[in-house]
This record gives structure tokens, C-alpha cells and sequence, in this order.
């Protein structure tokens, strides 16, 4: 941490950037590998004594190598997403050498251009004043796409079934705000619950084409922030798996922690396992357990719990490390078998619209010279 982070954070706000990038499996698309995690730790290391961050955490979550920051600079900024950069690029350097499965699959740019977004890495930023206590979790999920999300959402910031302070804590009474981001469109929809809680079901139940981007409390301030960056929208062919982050802040006027975790408990269905082409259901699983390998799954998800504190990322706590969630993890391995027996059979397979940018249309453009009117 800088010398002077407790005298900077009393003027400006924190900002809280994770930024994740499948750049080489080990083994397939299991796990990542130790050399790798260990190399992104060196690097921000480095930054980190600079002065550059204040502070951070490397984990991974399949695949995927995610790095979770503090600094002073706020959302977009370049010299953060610059060095995200430079971490996932001396990544793929490594992971070709060590001849790792999809080496740079996320790097789908040859150089950098001022912010990751759009270039393949996925990205949820937000930038807060410090309350007395400032609770956070970090999801990250592996073999899923950024519309797995939006149900877990729905359910921290606006079901009073799963979050009980929308009910009996004054400061939560009136609800949230939420910016949804239309994938196809490329425009933003803001939307206040409960007030218009049915047009928001009306676009979110639909989460390969609304995404909720963000959460504000009726005040303003951000609550929860998500990536909703889609590879094959921006490589306009199928390219991987998007593989989501989100951050939300809790307690004081916020979702409890409790609140936060619970719409895990049920493993609701989201697209992506194998080859990004199927339906699965989404299982919280600790750290050490988000190496998936049957079919590719099913869809993981882990919980990274810290505490900052002027900058410094206190934790983290593996918080789907719980026995409470075994249940969840037993029903998740049920119907991901009894989808697996559905085979190349919808709903299994994901509907012919969504399979639009995986390689699919490379053996339906085959048939065509077989057809007959």
C-alpha cells in the first residue's frame, strides 16, 4: 500500500477492478496453471511496491486467471487496464512455452489500445467511498456466460424471499436500481425495483440478451458491478467461453453477506459448459474445487470475501467452502446428469439462435450442398 494511502482514501474513493482472462488451460480447460498464477503475483507485486495499485489478489477459477486490484485511478483507467495487459500477455507468453491448452484464448487484440474492454478479457470495476466497515465478494465463474448473473441479482437486490432487509431494514426499504445492458442493442436500461420490478424480469429473464450491468442503491451509489463483455459479439465467431466476474458490496444498507450468497443454494441453469454449447447448472464451489473436468463442468462459480480497508484487500475468505452448500453441489451434479443424458439433444444444447457464433454453422454450411427443395 502506498505511504499515504490512509490520507488519500479520506479524499478520494477506492476503486475495486477485477479483471479475468482465460489465456491457457491445464489440463484442457480444466485448471490454470501454478506458474502461471505465480507469475501474475510477481508482476503485481511489482506494482504494487510502485505504487501503482494499492493492493491485490490473484486466484483462478478453471481456467481463468483472475486478478482482483485496488487503486485510486477509478473505472477505465489505462495504466490499471494496461497492466492487466501486460500481466495476461507475459500469461500467454508462458502458457505457449508450457504448451497449455488455448493459450491467449481472450487476447483478441495484438497490442494494447488504452482499455481491455473489447479486447477479450472480462472486466467488473466499481469506485466507492469507504464506509467504517466495507465488506465485498468477488464471483467468478468458469464455463458460463455473463448472463449468469442476472438470476443471483435479482434475487441479493430485489426478492424480499431471499433478501429479508428489503423487508425490516429501513435503509434497504426502498429498493434498488438497476442498469441493464442490452448485448445486441449496445444501449443501457435503468430500471428502480419494486416499482418496475416486472419490466426488469420482462429483460433479465432473458440473459443472452439483457445482462444487468450494475446495481445502485435509490441514492446513487454502486452496489454490485458485473462484466458483460460476450467473446463471440466481439470476435464475431466463437472464440471461448465468457467466464463473468462480478463484485458486490454488502452490509449497512446493503444485502448482508448471508444475502449475498444465498441465491447460491439453488444452482440455477446458465449456457457455456462444453465448448460454450449447452445448458448446465451453476455450482458454488470453494477454490480448490473449481477445476471442472466432467464434460467441461458443470459451471462453476467461487466467492472471494474480503474487507477493505484504505485500499487493502483484507482476505480473502473462500466463502462457498461451507458445508451449507453441499447440498447445492449435490443438486447441481443431479441435473447436470440428467441434462447430460439428453446428449446433442435440446434443452441440453443450447437453441440453434445461441449457437449462432459457436462452430456449429461450419457443419450446417456443409449440408447445404446435400439439401434438396
Amino acid at each position: 500500500m502506498p505511504k499515504n494511502a490512509s490520507a488519500v482514501t479520506k479524499q478520494k474513493p477506492v476503486t475495486v477492478s477485477v479483471i479475468k482472462a482465460d489465456i491457457g488451460g491445464y489440463v484442457g480447460h480444466s485448471a490454470s496453471h501454478p506458474e502461471i498464477l505465480a507469475l501474475a503475483r510477481k508482476w503485481l507485486a511489482k506494482a504494487k511496491s510502485a505504487g501503482t495499485i494499492a493492493d491485490f489478489h490473484v486466484s483462478a477459477c478453471g481456467d481463468d486467471l483472475e486478478l482482483v486490484m485496488t487503486h485510486w485511478m477509478g473505472n477505465d483507467a489505462k495504466v490499471i487496464h494496461g497492466l492487466a495487459w501486460d500481466v495476461f500477455s507475459k500469461g500467454t507468453e508462458l502458457a505457449k512455452k508450457l504448451k497449455l491448452y488455448g493459450a491467449g484464448q481472450d487476447m483478441l487484440a495484438d497490442a494494447f489500445s488504452g482499455n481491455v474492454k473489447g479486447m477479450g478479457p472480462g472486466v467488473a470495476e466499481m469506485t466507492f467511498v469507504e464506509r467504517r466497515s466495507e465488506p465485498i465478494v468477488v464471483f467468478c465463474g468458469d464455463k458460463c456466460a455473463p448472463g449468469a448473473w442476472n438470476f443471483p441479482l435479482y434475487k441479493m437486490f430485489a426478492d424480499p424471499f431471499n433478501t429479508i432487509g428489503l423487508v425490516i431494514d429501513p435503509s434497504m426499504h426502498e429498493g434498488f436500481k438497476f442498469e441493464v445492458h442490452d448485448i445486441h442493442g449496445g444501449r443501457d436500461i435503468f430500471l428502480s425495483c419494486p416499482e418496475e420490478m416486472y419490466d426488469l424480469l420482462c429483460l433479465i429473464g432473458s440473459p443472452e440478451n439483457y445482462i444487468i450491468k450494475n446495481v445502485y442503491t435509490k441514492k446513487g451509489e454502486i452496489a454490485a458491478a458485473s462484466s458483460t463483455q460476450k467473446l463471440a459479439l466481439i470476435a464475431g465467431k466463437y472464440v471461448g467461453k465468457d467466464d463473468p466476474v462480478c463484485i458486490v458490496r454488502g452490509q449497512s444498507g446493503l444485502p448482508a453477506i448471508g444475502e449475498i450468497l444465498e441465491p447460491f443454494s439453488f444452482p440455477h441453469i446458465v449456457s457455456g459448459w462444453m465448448r460454450g454449447s449447452h445448458y448446465g447448472p451453476l455450482m458454488p464451489v470453494s477454490v480448490a474445487q473449481a477445476t471442472p473436468s466432467r464434460f467441461d463442468g458443470p459451471p462453476r462459480v467461487i466467492a472471494l470475501g474480503f474487507q477493505v480497508n484504505d485500499g487493502a484487500l483484507v482476505g480473502p475468505r473462500d466463502m462457498f467452502d461451507d458445508p451449507s452448500f453441499d447440498l447445492a453441489r449435490q443438486q447441481a451434479n443431479e441435473i447436470g446428469e440428467m441434462l447430460r443424458r439428453h446428449g446433442p439433444f435440446e434443452p441440453h444444447r443450447l437453441g440453434l439462435k445461441d449457437m449462432e457464433y459457436t462452430t456449429l454453422p461450419q457443419v450446417l454450411d456443409k449440408l447445404v450442398g446435400k439439401s434438396k427443395k
